[in-house]
């Protein structure tokens, strides 16, 4: 475990996050509970700590700073779109104590693991849902400031399902690989639904790959 935290802590450092001890010990705490679980709910195809660390928690901590670049200090609702294991949506929930974060997940196992998590590591502002995302609506209180997601569909098919639960004003956060050219060169085919406003190269201490994020917003269309 020390070895775990001084490469989080190293990384928090690369990452220039200002994390206190609490939380420090949050995220060490969600990584000792995704492996145990598992090793039953088959959560992630990753099984080494080490390599939890820096694939999940580290690259998920590397969307932090420009999360709060986007949205600032104030209160908002994010909504994690096939959370998984909860990433990032439960490291979200623990570095941005502000915000209020819901993971989505189809998997029932998977929802009940983050509703464990957050009553576990005492997160109120962590839940985990069971549903599918495109039953989410903003119209009936179920809306969100964020509507993020990491490696998990298409950017079209992303933004598709999702749309109705983003809340007005509100914006995009896939998590991606490499540069998803081809993506989005399919999301600019559907003209003024969706405009990408930003793609943000991201530097995920000791993980030799490339990762970035795209922001987007509902375009012209999607809102006339």
């Amino acid at each position: 475990m020390s070895d775990l935290r001084t490469t989080l802590q190293a990384g928090l450092q690369s990452l220039q996050l200002a994390l206190d001890a609490r939380q420090v010990d949050l995220l060490l705490d969600y990584l000792g509970l995704l492996q145990k679980w598992n090793k039953v709910y088959n959560l992630t195809a990753v099984r080494l700590p080490e390599e939890m660390m820096t694939h999940h928690l580290l690259d998920s901590l590397a969307a932090i700073k420009p999360l709060l670049q986007q949205v600032g200090d104030r209160s908002v609702r994010l909504l994690d779109v096939g959370s998984g294991g909860g990433l990032p949506g439960v490291v979200i929930a623990i570095a941005c104590p502000q915000m209020d974060v819901t993971c989505v997940d189809t998997v029932a196992k998977k929802a009940a693991f983050i509703q464990q998590a957050a009553a576990t590591l005492k997160l109120p502002n962590l839940r985990g849902l069971h549903a599918r995302v495109e039953s989410l609506n903003a119209l009936s209180g179920q809306g969100f400031d964020v509507v993020c997601s990491r490696a998990f569909a298409s950017l079209v098919d992303f933004t598709n399902w999702s749309q109705g639960a983003l809340m007005p004003g509100g914006i995009w956060m896939a998590m991606k690989g490499k540069h998803p050219g081809d993506e989005l060169a399919t999301l600019a085919s559907e003209a003024g639904r969706v405009d990408v406003f930003h793609v943000e190269q991201l530097q995920v201490p000791g993980l030799d790959a490339e990762r970035c994020i795209v922001w987007m917003r509902p375009g012209p269309m999607a809102v006339a």
